[in-house]
């Protein structure tokens, strides 16, 4: 079935306008021109639009949607798999949060008491729960229970400076793996400054459990396992590789 532009927008919610600006940057181009000059769409634009809204919602940027669904190895039902672990997180994250601010206003109006660290308890179990579902299997298989919970008991017992801490670093690591990337050189300064910032702030949730050889190995994971390499490449397309090589580098010293 084929739809104008203004079909189009109705059936979906995008505007006319903001589908005249998609293709303009090349991100969807429509099946054809008629000879009105309006913009006609085949069914594959009416899937190309779908998961471009999907990754619009998981927070990546026009230009790096683009480069995905132009890669070669592209596969739509693995990007929709992806979509609906990330959207399933993103709901218990939602959830949790909900309940907090709950809580948080039960609080000030006298009904209960929250305590400075209940404050922060719905933000910690996110990280454990978000941690268990992506990663928990493969570390436990390939480390031992003992690590995994290990981790989750130190996320539990993290205190409000410690937390924030943490949050601060992990912003820190994005901006630094951001500024690597444009390098092009995983064995650079900027690289191997993304690699420092990025074990410290991974120690802060498993001290003694981030040697040298077991950080290696995550990189290689970072890279074998699609949603580790999810979770790198929205910080920026090839970030899961530049990372796995930096950090093979940055193990070396």
């Amino acid at each position: 079935m084929e739809y104008s532009s203004n079909k189009l927008s109705k059936m979906s919610g995008v505007s006319a306008r903001t589908l005249r600006h998609y293709d303009d940057i090349g991100l969807l181009k429509p099946a054809r021109t008629a000879s009105s000059g309006y913009r006609i769409y085949s069914q594959s634009e009416v899937d190309a639009l779908q998961q471009i809204l999907f990754y619009k919602e998981l927070g990546f940027a026009l230009d790096d949607i683009k480069k995905l669904l132009i890669a070669p190895n592209f596969d739509c039902k693995n990007a929709f798999l992806s979509h609906l672990a990330e959207l399933h997180i993103k709901r218990e994250r939602l959830d949790m949060l909900i309940k907090n601010v709950s809580k948080s206003i039960a609080a000030m109006e006298g009904a209960t008491t929250m305590t400075d660290k209940e404050k922060f308890e719905g933000f910690k179990q996110n990280i454990i729960d978000e941690n268990e579902q992506k990663y928990g299997a493969e570390i436990r298989e390939k480390y031992g229970n003992q690590a995994m919970d290990d981790s989750n008991a130190r996320i539990k017992g993290l205190s409000q400076k410690q937390y924030k801490e943490g949050e601060h670093i992990r912003l820190a690591v994005e901006e630094a793996l951001k500024f690597a990337l444009e390098t092009g050189d995983p064995a650079g300064e900027q690289a191997q400054k993304a690699c420092d910032l990025h074990r410290r702030w991974l120690c802060i949730f498993a001290p003694g459990y981030y040697s040298k050889e077991y950080y290696k190995s995550l990189g290689e994971m970072y890279v074998a396992d699609e949603r580790f390499k999810a979770y790198y490449d929205k910080i920026a397309i090839g970030g899961a590789e530049f990372l796995r090589d930096a950090i093979n580098v940055y193990c070396k010293g």
